[in-house]
């Protein structure tokens, strides 16, 4: 794969690159704001896609056993996780299933637990579904995001009913440790909340790093966690809109499901169990060289910014292909912020504001594009600020 080649993406319906002036005000700007790829995914992939288009007969399916072994497969090579094939769920996406797991879990009313900043839809499917906010902040210390345990506690304390985890987090690019995920997952046992853990972007690892997924550390935290998977962050399949929702415990699982049922959803297009499947039997390869190209995108990054921007201060990600960009240093407003990065760089990043409490002064910069498209990125930022 050459991650170097700029494929133009214009009238593919990119809502990347084609709602620009809709979501900015201008068309004239460098977009690295939405969290997808600029590259293809494995060839193989695409291959398979192709196999199945010259068949040409798209009635009926169902998802077959293989895609379960290819679930099952990866998380078990990747992140030394087995599951049984009965524990998976398919569903449209992460964020659908967040919703699911609001409806399936919790009444009216009920409080939510999320830690800021953090991805927005943890906020809007809470607050769309009727439920409330409990928010216990992130604490942005030397440079990395750390868990307040004490807030974290007390929140639980309040009746939180669900709790959202989000690992590797977005944006602050954290992959949380083993004792932090096992003393979040104590807490939440111990005060009886249920866990949905996002682990969409468990695949992008950076500088050795290891995912572990919450529900690997011990039974009752399994019988108690929602684990969302999906290979649309790894291969940059945001368009074919599929998930995995593994979920060990019977009780839990027949919800989720009822849910599901209610909304007429049964299983995924014919197109989305061939990617999935296809992704996780031949991706590994891909997937390696892709990491390398982001870990040296960081790298170029974080040398230009603090060369050229020394007043921005880098949340280096440990995984992810996103910038988390400490702005408050020059003293904007967010509005003159996206201001300035709009009309003076002609470059659309992701405003921090939008990702609640503490993300106020920063921006989410997506670097997952050739190193040509990240140079011009970086040079528009700072035109932009400095």
């Amino acid at each position: 794969m050459n991650f170097d080649e700029r494929i133009s993406r214009l009238n593919t319906a990119s809502v990347k690159w084609e709602l620009t002036k809709e979501i900015y005000g201008t068309d004239d700007v460098l977009p690295m704001w939405v969290a997808d790829m600029d590259f293809k995914p494995p060839q193989e992939l695409l291959d398979t896609i192709k196999a199945r288009v010259d068949h040409g007969i798209f009635g009926y399916t169902f998802v077959p056993p293989s895609v379960h072994e290819s679930i099952s497969g990866w998380l078990k090579s990747r992140h030394g996780w087995e599951i049984r094939h009965s524990w998976i769920l398919f569903a449209n996406g992460v964020v659908p299933s967040i919703s699911i797991a609001i409806l399936a879990y919790t009444k009216p009313g009920d409080k939510v637990l999320i830690q800021p900043p953090v991805y927005n839809p943890f906020f809007e499917m809470t607050e769309l579904n009727g439920r409330t906010v409990e928010s216990s902040p992130l604490l942005l210390k030397n440079g990395r995001y750390e868990i307040d345990f004490t807030s974290f506690e007390e929140s639980l304390k309040k009746g939180c009913r669900l709790f959202l985890l989000c690992n590797p987090h977005n944006p602050g690019g954290m992959v949380w440790t083993k004792e932090e995920l096992k003393k979040m997952a104590d807490l939440c046992v111990k005060h009886d909340c249920l866990i949905l853990a996002d682990e969409i972007h468990s695949d992008i690892l950076l500088n050795g790093r290891r995912h572990i997924p919450i529900a690997s550390l011990g039974k009752d935290i399994a019988d108690r966690t929602i684990t969302c998977v999906a290979p649309s962050k790894t291969f940059n399949l945001g368009g074919i809109q599929v998930s995995a929702a593994i979920i060990t415990n019977s009780e839990l699982r027949d919800k989720f499901h009822a849910v599901q049922k209610m909304q007429g959803f049964f299983a995924p297009n014919i197109f989305a169990t061939i990617a999935i499947e296809a992704a996780y039997k031949h991706g590994a390869k891909w997937l390696a060289s892709l990491i390398a190209y982001i870990e040296e995108n960081v790298r170029i990054s974080k040398e230009f910014i603090a060369e050229s921007i020394p007043e921005i201060k880098l949340v280096e990600p440990e995984g992810t292909y996103l910038l988390w960009l400490d702005c408050r240093g020059l003293g904007l407003s967010d509005e003159a912020l996206q201001e300035r990065l709009i009309k003076k760089g002609k470059l659309a990043l992701e405003p921090g504001a939008k990702y609640g409490h503490g993300g106020e002064g920063f921006v989410r910069m997506n670097i997952a594009c050739p190193k040509e498209m990240l140079i011009d990125g970086l040079t528009r930022l700072k035109v932009a600020l400095s």
